[in-house]
């Protein structure tokens, strides 16, 4: 195990290279030169190519990716073009923002779709069943914005239960310790800004989650399906086994192999696609800031950013990789597969 988790830690090298020069070149070639952007329209040349010379910008395209790379393998991803910030404090401090949507609606979306999933798969052609097929059908099709907008229509315009937007009210903002408001507000014990972060979480969760929902429902009902019809579920059921304990420990669990590998996957991509979520609810998140940085060319950012999350995509598969042989005994990783 130890020595397959270092080889997958050292295949992390040539996957951020690939993606540094990806993310290089779209920046380079496909957005505008950012010195009229920075210094506006009415800038001398002179004053432009001063600036762009004191970025860095003048030198040759290889040289700046070269100084780039250097940096991403220092923890050093530049200055912002706009706040003279560097870009890891910009990032940072709001990455947890993100994280914390991301997070929470990975597990919205894992244990309503395997309930769905499974409760669908053992009353199969039932109404039951296309219910939850229906269910997840919506999930699939609605646009994340368009949910977004009519979740807040309801619960913030009609209802008035849950706030429209923004990630806590500003004066129950907690001290800043992990950047995850749940998590500082507990810290502090300050329950008030607990709940206040908790109903603020609610309407975005569920917006960024009911996709994810959906893919998950539909594949634990596929494997729940096939797992249901395998010699040792009818021997478990000979024995005299209860059913629930059959669905729970016996085909539920061996089920949750390719489930965890969606689960995985789609938490990656919640972190890199919060951006309509963030956008709709005035989510203070990577995603919306990232937006905006593309549009004013604030390349060291960008980069940033999408080099952040390429390192947190590949993370996230070698822990699903590692959960594999928790959940299933039968894979080792050996000598040869590691």
């Amino acid at each position: 195990m130890l020595k397959f988790i270092i080889k997958r830690l050292l295949l992390l090298i040539p996957v951020l290279i690939g993606v540094s020069i990806i993310v290089f070149v779209i920046m380079r070639v496909f957005s505008p030169d950012p010195a009229p952007i920075v210094l506006g329209q009415h800038a001398t040349v002179a004053a432009t190519e001063a600036w762009r010379e004191a970025n860095g910008l003048n030198a040759p395209l290889h040289i700046q990716y070269l100084n780039f790379i250097k940096g991403v393998f220092t923890g050093d991803f530049g200055t912002s073009y706009y706040t003279k910030t560097p870009v890891i404090r910009e990032i940072m401090a709001r990455f947890p923002a993100t994280i914390e949507l991301a997070v929470s609606s990975i597990i919205f979306a894992s244990i309503l779709g395997i309930v769905i999933g499974t409760v669908s798969a053992v009353k199969k052609n039932t109404v039951v069943d296309s219910a939850g097929m229906v269910t997840a059908l919506l999930g699939v099709s609605m646009p994340i914005f368009w949910l977004g907008i009519l979740l807040i229509i309801l619960f913030a315009g009609v209802l008035h239960i849950l706030p429209s937007g923004g990630r806590i009210d500003p004066l129950l903002r907690p001290d800043t310790v992990t950047g995850f408001y749940l998590i500082d507000s507990l810290v502090a014990g300050n329950m008030k800004a607990f709940v206040d972060a908790l109903r603020h979480l609610i309407l975005p969760t569920v917006a960024l989650g009911m996709y994810s929902m959906a893919i998950i429902a539909r594949m634990t009902r596929s494997t729940m399906l096939d797992t249901l019809g395998q010699d040792y579920i009818r021997t478990a059921r000979a024995k005299g086994i209860t059913e629930g304990k059959v669905i729970r420990k016996h085909a539920l669990r061996n089920a949750l192999i390719p489930i965890v590998t969606v689960i995985g996957l789609q938490l990656g991509s919640l972190l890199g696609g919060a951006v309509l979520t963030e956008t709709v609810f005035s989510w203070p998140g990577i995603g919306s800031y990232t937006v905006n940085c593309i549009l004013k060319s604030d390349f060291p950012v960008v980069q940033g950013v999408v080099m952040l999350v390429a390192i947190t995509f590949v993370i996230i598969n070698l822990v699903v990789d590692i959960i594999y042989a928790f959940l299933d005994p039968r894979i080792k990783y050996t000598r040869e597969e590691a």
